[in-house]
Order: C-alpha cells, then sequence, then structure tokens
C-alpha cells in the first residue's frame, strides 16, 4: 500500500488526485494540503512514501516546501513528486535539484501518473532518462551556467564517472550497458554506486549533479 499525500491550492485538484487514488488498489491518500506550509506539516506527521507536489501556491511555495521535506532526517524515505502546468516550469530544475524525485505535467494522463507514484516509491527515476535530461537541458541552456563541481567527484572511478556523463546525455541503463558492452546488470551497479558515492537520492538528481560539475 503505497501512502500519497496530495499537495495544491485547487481544491478541485486535489479532490480528483483522491478520487483517483481511492479507486486504484496499493493506494492510501495519507492527507491533502492547501500550501506548502501545511505540506510539510502533514508529511512530517503521515510521513507518507510520496508527497505529489504542486510549485506554486501561496505561503511558502512547493520548491520550499520541497527542500525543507527533502531535508528533515525523519522523512529520508518520503520522495517528492513536482506537478506542474508548464513542461519548462522555471521552478522545475531547482525542485528536482533540491531533492524532488522528479516531475509530471497536470495534463497527465491517469494511468501514467499512477505507474509514476510507483516507480518514485519503489524509488526508482519517474519518467525515461531522456526525458529528464531535456527538462534539465533545456532550463540550462535558456540560463546561464555557473559550475558547481560536487566535492565528492574526485570519489568517482574512472568507470563510474563515465556512467554518470552517459546518464546525463539520457541514457537508460540498457542503454548504457549496449553502448559499454556490459550487462544491465553491472552498468546498474556502478550507477547506485555512484548515487551513494555523490548522495544522490535518485536518478534525477544525478543527472543535475552532472551538470553542475560541468560533466556534461
Amino acid at each position: 500500500m503505497i501512502s500519497v499525500l496530495l499537495v495544491d491550492d485547487q481544491e478541485l485538484v486535489r479532490m480528483g488526485l483522491r478520487a483517483l487514488l481511492e479507486a486504484t488498489d496499493g493506494f492510501r491518500v495519507a492527507g491533502e494540503a492547501a500550501d506548502g506550509l501545511e505540506a510539510v506539516e502533514q508529511a512530517r506527521s503521515a510521513r507518507p512514501d510520496v508527497v505529489l507536489m504542486d510549485i506554486r501556491m501561496p505561503g511558502i511555495d512547493g520548491l520550499e516546501a520541497t527542500r525543507r521535506i527533502v531535508a528533515s532526517p525523519e522523512l529520508a524515505q518520503t520522495r517528492v513528486l513536482v506537478l506542474t502546468t508548464f513542461e519548462l516550469d522555471e521552478y522545475v530544475f531547482d525542485a528536482i535539484r533540491v531533492g524532488a524525485s522528479g516531475f509530471l505535467l497536470k495534463n497527465t494522463a491517469p494511468v501514467a501518473l499512477l505507474e509514476a507514484i510507483r516507480t518514485i516509491a519503489d524509488g526508482g527515476a519517474l519518467l525515461a532518462p531522456s526525458v529528464t535530461r531535456t527538462l534539465i537541458g533545456a532550463f540550462i541552456d535558456r540560463s546561464p551556467r555557473r559550475l558547481q563541481p560536487h566535492p565528492q567527484l574526485d570519489q568517482l572511478t574512472e568507470r563510474e564517472r563515465e556512467i554518470v556523463v552517459l546518464v546525463a546525455e539520457g541514457m537508460s541503463n540498457q542503454e548504457i550497458a549496449e553502448h559499454l558492452v556490459l550487462s544491465p546488470a553491472t552498468a546498474r551497479t556502478h550507477v547506485s554506486r555512484a548515487m551513494i558515492k555523490l548522495g544522490a537520492r535518485d536518478r534525477a538528481q544525478l543527472v543535475v549533479f552532472a551538470y553542475e560539475s560541468g560533466l556534461r
């Protein structure tokens, strides 16, 4: 049973999400919040598996709420899934950088939303790596790029560094394995080790680290 906290300042949106989750086996609504501050409080009390987070809300926005949730040690197992109206919302990149596990458009089909929640709850990548890369790449192309090499970058082996670059290129584990002539299991292991060394919560954040460190 996956518990989900619904965060959106529009009651109609929350009602629709609640109806969808309650009508689907394997999901439970842990609570609702209409603003960022309430979202943080609800997350700390309910400790949901996944938070569906709107960005633009009154009070503290979804970006700051995400930052606070991710920074809470007691919420280490909680994942944040950002819901946005615009594919290149100016805040989406920052949300992923501070720890959100990915993003979805609000017009996403219900079946795709449910699958995304399952994926996030399992600790996997939210969307196809190429989708995440397209979003981040487009944002960086529109903004001045300031390199901030990750402090643990020198802990990566040459192979791990190479694989991080391929992740940032948008390759899946299967594609990485084919490109480097490795088994998919070996590619997955290298990706996991790189994430651990860099402290990346998930694949999306690993892509961010690669861009910020100048690896891509």
